[in-house]
C-alpha cells in the first residue's frame, strides 16, 4: 500500500476530558483508516498510485479526491491538537491581531464559522499568498490546498469528531477544542510560509512532508493565488 495511516502524535487518552479515548478510536481508528483504506484500493493501478498525495488533490475528482482529501486534512487535524502545554509565537500573534484585531475576535470569528458550518466540513486559519490570515469554511473533503492556499490551524467538524462526546452540541465541542491547540505547530507552519527558501520547512511541520512539498511547488511556481 502507497498510502499509510499516520501515527497519532499522542495517546488515543491523551486529549481528554476534552477528546474522549472512545472518540479517537472511531474517528482515528476507523474513520480515518477507512480513508486510507478507500485511497489505496482506488489508486491501485492507476496513475495516482505513485504521486504524493498533495498533488492527487489538486488534479483529481471523484471518490479519489475525496478519499485523499480526507486523509490530509485528518493528519493535518491532528497534528494540531496537543495535551502539552505550548505558547504561540509572537509572529503569529502579530498576524493575528492584525487581520483580526485581538486573539479574541480571532477566536469568536473561528468559532462562529465552525459552529455555523452547514453539514459536514472543515474550518481552517489559512494564509493567502500575500501573508494575509483568513478563515474559511470548507464543505465535506475539500481542503485550502485546492483553492492555493496554506493552512495552519483545521477543526474537523464532520459529527464523527465530536458526536460521542457531545451528541448534536457542536458548539461546545469548539470551545473545549480550544483547549488542545498546537501552538507551535501553527505558529511553526506561518514562519515557514514567511520564509523565502522553505528551509527547515519538514521539522516545522512536524514531518508534514504533503504540506512541505505543496508549498515548495507553490512557491518555485509563484502560483499561490490570492
Amino acid at each position: 500500500m502507497n498510502f499509510k495511516l499516520m501515527e497519532l502524535p499522542f495517546e488515543k487518552t491523551a486529549l481528554e476530558p476534552y477528546i474522549s479515548a472512545e472518540t479517537l478510536e472511531y474517528h482515528y481508528g476507523k474513520h480515518h483508516a477507512t480513508y486510507v483504506k478507500n485511497l489505496n484500493a482506488l489508486s491501485e493501478g492507476t496513475k495516482y498510485e505513485s504521486m504524493k498525495i498533495e498533488d492527487i488533490i489538486r488534479i483529481a475528482d471523484g471518490g479519489v479526491f475525496n478519499n485523499a482529501a480526507q486523509v490530509f486534512n485528518h493528519d493535518f487535524y491532528w497534528k494540531g491538537m496537543t495535551c502539552d502545554s505550548c505558547s504561540i509565537s509572537a509572529e503569529l500573534t502579530e498576524c493575528i491581531e492584525r487581520d483580526f484585531g485581538s486573539m479574541e475576535e480571532f477566536k469568536e470569528a473561528f468559532t462562529k464559522s465552525a459552529t455555523t458550518l452547514f453539514g459536514s466540513g472543515w474550518t481552517w486559519l489559512s494564509v493567502k499568498g500575500d501573508g494575509t490570515l483568513i478563515i474559511e469554511q470548507t464543505s465535506n473533503a475539500d481542503t485550502p490546498i485546492r483553492q492555493g492556499r496554506i493552512p495552519l490551524l483545521t477543526c474537523d467538524v464532520w459529527e464523527h469528531a465530536y458526536y460521542i462526546d457531545y451528541r448534536n452540541a457542536r458548539v461546545e465541542y469548539i470551545n473545549k477544542w480550544w483547549n488542545l491547540i498546537n501552538w507551535s505547530f501553527v505558529s511553526g507552519n506561518l514562519a515557514s510560509f514567511k520564509n523565502d527558501k522553505m528551509q527547515g520547512y519538514s521539522q516545522a511541520c512536524n514531518d508534514n512532508s504533503e504540506i512541505c512539498d505543496y508549498v515548495d511547488a507553490m512557491q518555485k511556481n509563484e502560483n499561490i493565488s490570492s
